[in-house]
C-alpha cells in the first residue's frame, strides 16, 4: 500500500510548519467525520461536519472504543486501520458502519493517520450514504433491466408464435424501402411460395395492373396519417378479390407496415379456418374480449368470465368493459382513446373487480381491427397476479431474495452484491424457461439463446433437476 502512495516531494517549503489549529482546520475540512483514537483503540474527540441527526448522534461515541462503535462484521476493518496506523504511520482506507444510538447505520469510509511521533491517531472519514443509496438504485436498476429485458422477450414469442400460426396472410414490409422483412406461412401458401423466398422482395407483388394505383395510394396515406387503411385488390395468381388491410408501426426507430391479405374464402364465416380460430380464442387461458368502440362487451371468452366471476357470457355482452376492468370511468376510455389514435396498445397495467369483490392485477394488449364499415376492438388481458403464485419456486422467492440482497447494501461489497443478485437472476429464469417449455432443456436453452452445453453447465451449478437426464423430450427434441 505504502508502494502505491505519492506524497508531497517538499513537504515542509509546501506546507510549512503547521500548528495544531491549522491541523485540525484541515482534517476537519478534508473529512466528514474525524476521530483522534489513542493507542488503546478510545475515542477522546471528535469533530464533523453539518447538522443531521446521525452525525451529530456521533458525539455519544466518546470514550468509547472504536470497535465497540461498529458493526460485528466492521470490527476486524477497525483493528486493521489502529495497527496499520501503528506500523506504517497510514492505513488504506476502508468502509465501515458505526451504529447510532438511534437505530441508523451510519455507513463510513476511513484512513487512520498517526500523529506525529505519539500514541494517537486520527481516523479520517468520509459519509458514504450518497454512496449506499446509489448502489440500492444500481441494483434496483438492474433488477428493472432484467424483469424489462424478460418480459420482452416472453411476449416476443408469444407474437412470433401468433404470427407463424394466423390463418391471415401477413406481411412486414420496410416503409423507405418497401422492401418485405418478415412474411408468415399463410403469406408463403397465399403466393405459392416458401415464406423465407418472399422476404427481400420488393411490395406490392404479384398485383393485377389495375389494383396497383389503389393499393399505392393507400401506402402514402398510412405513411402519411399513420391510420390503418383497407383497399380490395386482385392478384395474378389468385381468383377474386383480396382485402388488403394496412397498419403502419415502429420498431427500433424504423417505419414498418404491417400487412395482412385476406383472400375470398377467408372471410369471416367462410369456413373451418375460422371456427378453429374461434375455439381458440374460447379456450385460451387469458381473458380474450371483443369490444365495440364504446368500450361495450360484443363477446369474451371463459377466462374472463373466471376473472370477473361470471358464469355465462350473457351477463357480460351489452355492458361496459369497465365496469370490471380498471378504475369505473377511466382506464377503459384511455384504452379505446389509446386505440383509436395508435391502432395497439401493449401492458397495459390494470385490475379487473370481480362480481364477488375479488381483485386481480392484469395486464392488457389490445388491438383495433377493422370490420365492416365499422371497427372492433381486440382485447387480451392476463393476470399477473396468478403467474407469480403458480411458478416456480424460484419466481416466488426472487422479490424476497432481491429485498434481503438490498439489506446489505452498505455492508457487502458491490462486486459482491452484483454477482450474487446475477446468480439469483440467472437460477429464475432457468427456472422458469423450463417451466415455461415443460423442462424439455434442449427447448428451454432456445427461449434463454443459450447452447445446451451451456445451460446443462448452469444446472449443475445450481443443482436444478438432473442435468444428465433424458428429459429432452427424446430425438424429436434435439
Amino acid at each position: 500500500m505504502n508502494g502505491l502512495m505519492k506524497t508531497f516531494d517538499a513537504r515542509v517549503s509546501a506546507l510549512g510548519e503547521l500548528d495544531s489549529h491549522s491541523a485540525a482546520a484541515l482534517v476537519h475540512a478534508a473529512s466528514d467525520v474525524a476521530l483522534i483514537v489513542d493507542e488503546g483503540g478510545v475515542i477522546r474527540d471528535i469533530a464533523f461536519s453539518g447538522t443531521d441527526a446521525p452525525l451529530a448522534e456521533s458525539r455519544a461515541w466518546l470514550g468509547q472504543a472504536w470497535v465497540d462503535t461498529v458493526t460485528p462484521e466492521s470490527r476486524e476493518k477497525v483493528r486493521d486501520m489502529l495497527r496499520e496506523a501503528a506500523g506504517a504511520g497510514v492505513s488504506a482506507r476502508r468502509q465501515v458502519n458505526h451504529l447510532t444510538p438511534s437505530g441508523v447505520e451510519l455507513p463510513v469510509a476511513y484512513s487512520a493517520v498517526r500523529l506525529g511521533g505519539g500514541p494517537n491517531a486520527v481516523a479520517v472519514g468520509r459519509d458514504l450514504r450518497g454512496v449506499s443509496v446509489l448502489q440500492q438504485r444500481l441494483v434496483e436498476a438492474q433488477q428493472a433491466m432484467e424483469r424489462d429485458y424478460w418480459r420482452m422477450r416472453h411476449i416476443e414469442t408469444r407474437y412470433r408464435l401468433l404470427f407463424q400460426l394466423s390463418t391471415e396472410a401477413v406481411l412486414v414490409v420496410d416503409v423507405a424501402s418497401l422492401r418485405i422483412v418478415d412474411a408468415n406461412p399463410s403469406a408463403g401458401r397465399l403466393f405459392g411460395t416458401a415464406p423465407k423466398r418472399l422476404i427481400g422482395r420488393t411490395f406490392p407483388l404479384d398485383l393485377e395492373p389495375d389494383s396497383q394505383k389503389p393499393l399505392t395510394e393507400a401506402l402514402g396515406s398510412v405513411r402519411g396519417s399513420g391510420r390503418s387503411e383497407e383497399v380490395r385488390v386482385r392478384l395474378v395468381s389468385h381468383p377474386g378479390d383480396v382485402r388488403v388491410g394496412l397498419s403502419l408501426v415502429r420498431q427500433d426507430g424504423a417505419a414498418l407496415y404491417l400487412v395482412r391479405l385476406i383472400p375470398p374464402e377467408a372471410e369471416p364465416g367462410a369456413g373451418a379456418e375460422d371456427s378453429r380460430v374461434l375455439r381458440s380464442l374460447a379456450e385460451m387461458p387469458d381473458g380474450f374480449v371483443v369490444l365495440d368502440l364504446e368500450g361495450r362487451v360484443l363477446t369474451a371468452n371463459r377466462a374472463f368470465l373466471d376473472l370477473g366471476q361470471l358464469a355465462t357470457e350473457e351477463q357480460v355482452r351489452g355492458q361496459l368493459l369497465g365496469r370490471w376492468l380498471g378504475r369505473p370511468g377511466a382506464d377503459v376510455p384511455v384504452l379505446i382513446a389509446t386505440l383509436r389514435e395508435h391502432g395497439v396498445v401493449r401492458l397495459f397495467s390494470t385490475s379487473v373487480r370481480g362480481e364477488y369483490g375479488s381483485v386481480s392485477e392484469v395486464e392488457v394488449s389490445g388491438v383495433m381491427a377493422p370490420q365492416g364499415a365499422t371497427a372492433v376492438v381486440g382485447v387480451v388481458i392476463r393476470d399477473v397476479g396468478r403467474r407469480l403464485a403458480s411458478g416456480p419456486q424460484g419466481a416466488r422467492d426472487l422479490t424476497r431474495a432481491v429485498e434481503q440482497l438490498t439489506g446489505l447494501v452498505g455492508r457487502v461489497a458491490l462486486r459482491d452484491l452484483v454477482r450474487d443478485t446475477v446468480d439469483l437472476v440467472e437460477r429464475h429464469f432457468i427456472e422458469a424457461a423450463l417451466e415455461l417449455t415443460g423442462h424439455n432443456r434442449t427447448s428451454a436453452a432456445e427461449v434463454l439463446g443459450v447452447s445446451r452445453q451451456s445451460l446443462y453447465v448452469k444446472l449443475r451449478r445450481y443443482q436444478i433437476g438432473s442435468a444428465g437426464s433424458s428429459a429432452d423430450g427424446g430425438k424429436g427434441a434435439e
